[in-house]
């Protein structure tokens, strides 16, 4: 039998540990969660997406009572992203959540169905995405969505 070993790398950051670009995305997607229409679950989470030529563009869950018709605010932010600016490519993805006014003390990192739109957007520009994941005891940094999604489907 053959066998793979797979090795992921996450690092875990303070605040002061963090590149101005980060903490500015970090920043907007906390705003971000503010806004978040999250009224079954209470459970807000907000996204923002640094682009490369330095446009942020944030997005929010949105619940719906029909919960699959709701959906997650890293979607909302990356094909906000890809349909106001399809020329720009995906820098930074930035992710904060809070529960009833408080923000989580764990990060939180994308669900699944997220995991493979981002993967899609990285191979869309050539270009790896980096994540901070916000939590108020410790950041994650990952560099790559293979990071996220081990033995990803892709068409590429």
């Amino acid at each position: 039998m053959k066998q793979y070993k797979l090795t992921y790398t996450v690092s875990v950051l303070s605040w002061a540990e963090l590149p101005d670009e980060a903490k500015k995305a970090i920043e907007a997607a906390k705003a971000a969660s503010e806004k978040a229409y999250a009224p079954y679950s209470h459970f807000q989470v907000g996204s923002a997406v640094l682009l490369a030529d330095g446009t942020m563009v944030t997005g929010n869950n949105q619940e719906n009572a029909s919960y699959p018709n709701g959906l997650c605010a890293e979607r909302i932010a990356v094909f906000s992203a890809n349909s106001l600016y399809p020329e720009q490519a995906i820098k930074i993805l930035a992710i904060a959540a809070q529960s009833r006014g408080e923000f989580q003390q764990k990060p939180v990192t994308p669900c699944g169905s997220c995991r493979q739109v981002l993967l899609e957007s990285e191979k869309r520009y050539g270009r790896e995405i980096e994540y901070y994941f916000y939590g108020t005891e410790e950041i994650y940094y990952v560099k790559g969505t293979e990071m996220l999604l081990p033995l990803s489907f892709s068409l590429t």
